[in-house]
């Protein structure tokens, strides 16, 4: 769950008619289920009008081992790790009321991270102006690719790898392959 909570910016997936429909929005996990906000119009609500059914997806690029890593530059050995996470459910429009104006202020809290703001309430100008978004998770599965399948000594190779080349993801995916960059 820390991974629903800590990512911000996701791509939302409905279907139209004619194609999948991938929109990235802000969004928060707050009491088991996700809320974004949107527009009183467009895509996104016509597209839930149509079909309520939506797949939500979460994903969290960490270290790409290029070529550098391998001796040859064997182009079949490019990968990427990464967290994701991907819910199956149900989308709704919050009515207004208590249950929206909880939904902005849990958003609202999650994207300043604590700093000092102004609480969302019905009176504000802005509240009648949007549309909160529920899904309510039928399925949830996750996954990370961390070079599980590696033995232990490609994966310390890689780790020293990573800690020296230090671009952005590195060190937190060495943390997350579970070694201290300070050891390496």
């Amino acid at each position: 769950m820390k991974l629903i909570y800590y990512t911000c910016l996701t791509p939302k997936k409905t279907l139209l008619q004619e194609a999948p429909y991938i929109t990235p929005v802000n969004f928060v996990y707050h009491e088991g289920n996700i809320y974004f906000h949107c527009a009183s119009k467009g895509e996104k609500l016509d597209n839930l009008q149509r079909d309520p059914k939506v797949c939500f997806e979460i994903d969290i690029p960490l270290a790409y081992i290029d070529a550098g890593f391998d001796l040859h530059k064997r182009i079949c050995h490019l990968h990427q790790y990464y967290h994701s996470v991907i819910i199956r459910g149900k989308a709704s429009v919050v009515p207004e009321g208590p249950l929206k104006v909880t939904a902005l202020n849990a958003l609202v809290t999650k994207h300043e991270r604590g700093a000092g703001h102004e609480l969302v309430n019905e009176k504000m100008p802005g509240y009648s102006s949007c549309e909160v978004i529920e899904i309510g998770p039928v399925s949830m599965s996750a996954k990370s690719d961390l070079g599980q399948k590696k033995s232990p000594d490609e994966r310390l190779a890689i780790a020293k790898y990573l800690k020296n080349r230090n671009w952005p993801g590195d060190l937190e995916a060495v943390k997350a392959m579970g070694f201290n960059p300070a050891d390496l």
